[in-house]
C-alpha cells in the first residue's frame, strides 16, 4: 500500500476510520526525515503489513495532527488503533518502527 500525505484536514476521516494505522511526522527541513522515506515506503509495500495503513504528516504544517501524537522531535512515528494513540517515538531506527507496527 502507498504512503498517503494527509493534513490536519483529512486527520479525522484517515485515522478514525482505518483500524491500524502508523503515521510518520516529518519537517521539510529534516534529513532523518528524508533518509527515512524510502524505508517508510518499502514498509508499506511489504505484504505482511497489508492491514495497516500508512500515513505522512509535515508537522510543522498540521499542529492538529501533531498534537494528537504529542511529537516532541522528528521524525516521530506514532500507531493508532481504531482512532485511538497506542504508542509514539522519535527515532530514525527502522527496527524501531518495525516494532511499532507490529503491535498494531
Amino acid at each position: 500500500m502507498a504512503v498517503e500525505k494527509i493534513t490536519d484536514q483529512s486527520w479525522e476521516e484517515n485515522v478514525s476510520n482505518k483500524e491500524n494505522v502508523i503515521v510518520k511526522y516529518y519537517a521539510d527541513w529534516c534529513g532523518s526525515c528524508k533518509l527515512f522515506a524510502p524505508k517508510f515506503k518499502r514498509l508499506s509495500n511489504d505484504e505482511k503489513y497489508a492491514s495497516v495503513s500508512f500515513l505522512e504528516v509535515n508537522a510543522e504544517e498540521n499542529e492538529v495532527a501533531r498534537a494528537a501524537a504529542g511529537v516532541d522531535n522528528l521524525p516521530f512515528f506514532a500507531i493508532f488503533k481504531n482512532g485511538k494513540l497506542v504508542e509514539g517515538t522519535a527515532t530514525s531506527k527502522e527496527e524501531v518502527v518495525v516494532s511499532l507496527i507490529e503491535k498494531l
